[in-house]
C-alpha cells in the first residue's frame, strides 16, 4: 500500500515538472517570435523626380485699358457689349457734356487767331499794314528823289548867281527831311516788332494750343474711346447711371497676353527664380492645363495677414483668350527636375537633427544607414549616397512599432515604387492597414 502511494506521488511530480518545462519552452518560443518584427519594405530604385511648390494666384491682363469717369455725371450711352472685340479709337462710353463741342470750337478759333497774329508779327504786320507801309516807302523814296533833284538844280542856279544861298539851304533841309523819313520807314519795315514782342506772341500761341488740347481731352473724356485692340471683358454701367469721378466704367484687354500675380510663403521664396516652369489649373475649366514661367521672382517678403509672403509675377505662355481676368488659379512651380536618380519612398526617410538616415534590411536585421538627400517631394526622396539600387529599406512596422537599429525583422511585403500621388496614396493605405 505504501509503494502504491509512492508511485502515484512520483507521477504527479513528473507531470508537474513536464508541464513546467513545456510552459517555459512555450514562453521562450513566444518571446523569440515577438522579437521578430514584421515590416513593410521598398526597394531603392531609379526614378525621375521633381521638386515642386504650389500656391494660388490671380490672372491679370498685361495690355489693358480701364475706362473711368473723369468727372461726376450721367452715362449717356454705352456703345459696346460684353465680349465684343474692339479696335483702337472705337467709342466705348459717352457721358453727358453739352458744352464739349462748343469748348472745342472756341479753343480752335482762339488758336487760329493767335497763329495769325504771330505770323503777322514775324512778317512785320498784317497784310493791310504791310500794303500801307509799302505805299509810304514809295512816297518817301519819291519825295527824297524830288528833293535831291531840286537841290541839284538850285545849286546850279546859285553857281550862275540866279539863286540865293538861303534857297539852297532850304533845299538841303528838305532833302535831309526826306532822307530821315525814308530811313525811318525802312527801319520800320525791317524790324517793326521787338524780340520781347515776338516771344510774347509765341507764348500766346502755345497757350492757345494748350487750350485746344484741354478742350480735346474734355471732349474725349465725355466720349471715351479704346486706345488698344482687345476684348471688352467688363461693363460696370448702363445708360442714365449717375457716376462719381473715378468710377470704373468699361474694361478692355488683350486676353492673349495675361500674367498671374501669386504669393509664396517665405520658406519657399528663396527657391524661386526667373524662367522656372509653371503649370496652371483653373476650376472653371478643370480639363485644361496652361503653362507659363516665372517672369519676376519675389524681391522682398511682406506681411499678408498672419503669413510672410513674397509676390511673384508669372507669364502665361499659351493663353488663347480662355484664361479670364481676375480668376483665381492653382499654380505648381517646378523648382528642380532630376532625371534617373536613386530614390526611396518619402516614408522610409528618418531625420534626427541634421542627420538623415534609413533603416536598411540586411541579414534579417535593420541597419541604420546615413543617406545624402537631393530632390525631396511629397512621395519620393532622391538619395545622393547610401544604399544602392535594389537594396530594401524599411517603411514601417506592421504593428506600428518603433524601428530601431539592429532589431530582427522580416519583410512581409515589398512595396514597388509607384510614381506621383498614386505612390503617396498607396503608402498611406499600407500604413492604415498596419493599424
Amino acid at each position: 500500500m505504501t509503494a502504491v502511494r509512492f508511485q502515484s506521488r512520483q507521477w504527479r511530480i513528473l507531470v508537474l515538472a513536464a508541464v513546467a518545462v513545456l510552459g517555459t519552452l512555450l514562453v521562450l518560443a513566444l518571446s523569440r517570435h515577438q522579437e521578430l518584427v514584421e515590416v513593410w519594405t521598398a526597394p531603392v530604385t531609379y526614378a525621375d523626380l521633381n521638386q515642386e511648390v504650389t500656391t494660388n494666384g490671380s490672372v491679370i491682363p498685361t495690355n489693358e485699358f480701364q475706362a473711368r469717369a473723369f468727372w461726376p455725371g450721367i452715362i449717356e450711352k454705352v456703345s459696346v457689349e460684353l465680349g465684343e472685340r474692339v479696335r483702337p479709337g472705337q467709342l466705348l462710353v459717352t457721358m453727358k457734356d453739352p458744352f464739349a463741342i462748343s469748348r472745342m470750337t472756341a479753343a480752335d478759333a482762339a488758336l487760329q487767331a493767335a497763329q495769325v497774329s504771330d505770323d503777322n508779327l514775324h512778317k512785320g504786320g498784317s497784310q493791310e499794314e504791310r500794303i500801307n507801309l509799302e505805299g509810304d516807302l514809295q512816297r518817301a523814296r519819291q519825295t527824297q528823289m524830288d528833293a535831291a533833284r531840286a537841290l541839284a538844280a538850285l545849286k546850279a542856279l546859285a553857281g550862275r548867281g540866279a539863286a540865293s544861298r538861303a534857297e539852297v539851304a532850304s533845299a538841303e533841309q528838305r532833302l535831309e527831311t526826306a532822307n530821315v523819313t525814308l530811313r525811318t520807314l525802312k527801319e520800320r519795315a525791317a524790324g517793326r516788332y521787338s524780340a520781347a514782342e515776338l516771344r510774347s506772341s509765341k507764348s500766346h500761341v502755345r497757350d492757345a494750343e494748350a487750350n485746344v488740347q484741354a478742350a480735346k481731352i474734355q471732349f474725349n473724356n465725355a466720349n471715351i474711346t479704346s486706345p488698344i485692340k482687345g476684348t471688352v471683358y467688363s461693363i460696370k454701367v448702363v445708360p442714365y447711371d449717375w457716376v462719381p469721378v473715378g468710377t470704373d466704367l468699361v474694361r478692355v484687354a488683350d486676353l492673349n497676353k495675361v500674367e498671374i500675380r501669386a504669393y509664396f510663403d517665405e520658406p519657399e521664396i528663396g527657391k524661386l527664380a526667373p524662367g522656372q516652369s509653371v503649370r496652371i489649373k483653373w476650376q472653371g475649366k478643370p480639363l485644361r492645363t496652361w503653362h507659363g514661367h516665372i517672369k519676376q521672382a519675389p524681391i522682398a517678403a511682406t506681411a499678408l495677414g498672419t503669413r510672410s509672403v513674397g509676390e511673384c509675377v508669372i507669364t502665361v505662355d499659351d493663353a488663347k483668350e480662355d484664361l479670364l481676368p481676375n480668376t483665381n488659379v492653382a499654380l505648381t512651380v517646378t523648382i528642380e527636375n532630376h532625371r534617373h536618380v536613386l530614390s526611396i519612398p518619402h516614408t522610409a526617410l528618418h531625420t534626427q537633427g541634421s542627420e538623415n538616415y534609413v533603416f536598411l534590411l540586411a541579414d534579417g536585421k535593420l541597419r541604420k544607414t546615413p543617406v545624402g538627400l537631393g530632390v525631396v517631394n511629397v512621395d519620393r526622396v532622391e538619395i545622393t549616397h547610401g544604399p544602392g539600387e535594389g537594396a530594401l529599406v524599411a517603411l514601417n512596422a506592421i504593428d506600428n512599432r518603433e524601428l530601431r537599429d539592429g532589431i530582427p525583422v522580416r519583410s512581409v511585403h515589398s512595396v514597388a515604387p509607384v510614381p506621383g500621388i498614386l505612390g503617396f496614396l498607396r503608402e498611406r493605405f499600407l500604413k492604415g492597414r498596419s493599424h
